[in-house]
């Protein structure tokens, strides 16, 4: 009981309280004002095809998408296939993403995945989720990214943001992030689930932040399950 009551102040601090998962209506009424106010949302990484948003998503994990996009601005505009980031070489791209955390065992993942990418599928990004995860680096929520973003397929990749908009919101609550990706397509309407995430995503990002949501500014504030909202 002790453990449990210090999770769930853990918990509250991080608000991330699972919430009763909204019902029908009410989900159609947030998704209908997320596409309302932007009808065309999009992920903040900068890319220029398919290899280079692998790169980035892979370079993006434990650090800013901001930082991620000042080092490969100089990077991506002239290594944009896999045959050419590994003539540039381990040394070479660590030159780029030194200001990345974690940059050594990204880059030795990158050109590792360069390398299979080249000899196993042609040097063309594969449209599987299966195929991408079996990538150096690559885990489901990278996956779930270059499927949703490239290849348009709704997939749903789950981060602390959405992680912690699912549970305080009812939108997708969860204990994991397995089971928010499940409330996400479990109960997200069907028209809306191609841009679920990136709604969510940017939800979390600039209004309902982790220690001190924007509820004043937020356009689902009468919809949301969270009890300690902020003026």
């Amino acid at each position: 009981m002790l453990a449990q009551t210090a999770e769930a102040r853990h918990s509250k601090a991080m608000g991330q309280i699972r919430a009763r998962q909204l019902d029908y209506a009410s989900m159609q009424e947030v998704f209908k004002r997320f596409q309302a106010a932007q009808a065309e949302p999009a992920g903040e990484l900068h890319h220029v095809n398919a290899y280079t948003l692998v790169v980035a998503v892979a370079l993006s994990a434990q650090a800013t998408d901001a930082g991620v996009n000042r080092a490969t601005h100089d990077l991506f505009a002239f290594v944009d296939t896999p045959q050419k980031m590994l003539e540039l070489g381990e040394e070479g791209l660590i030159e780029h993403i030194k200001t990345i955390g974690l940059y050594r065992q990204k880059a030795k993942n990158v050109i590792k995945t360069a390398q299979i990418l080249v000899d196993q599928f042609g040097g063309v990004v594969p449209s599987s989720r299966a195929a991408l995860q079996s990538l150096p680096g690559v885990g489901r929520k990278t996956a779930n990214v270059v499927l949703n973003m490239w290849f348009h397929y709704p997939a749903q990749a789950v981060d602390t943001h959405i992680f912690r908009v699912g549970n305080r919101t009812g939108i997708c609550p969860g204990k994991d992030v397995d089971a928010v990706e499940r409330a996400i397509e479990d109960n997200v309407p069907v028209e809306y689930q191609h841009h679920a995430h990136h709604w969510l995503i940017l939800h979390g990002r600039y209004l309902c932040v982790a220690r001190k949501p924007k509820c004043g500014a937020c356009l689902i504030r009468d919809l949301c399950q969270f009890e300690e909202k902020t003026i």
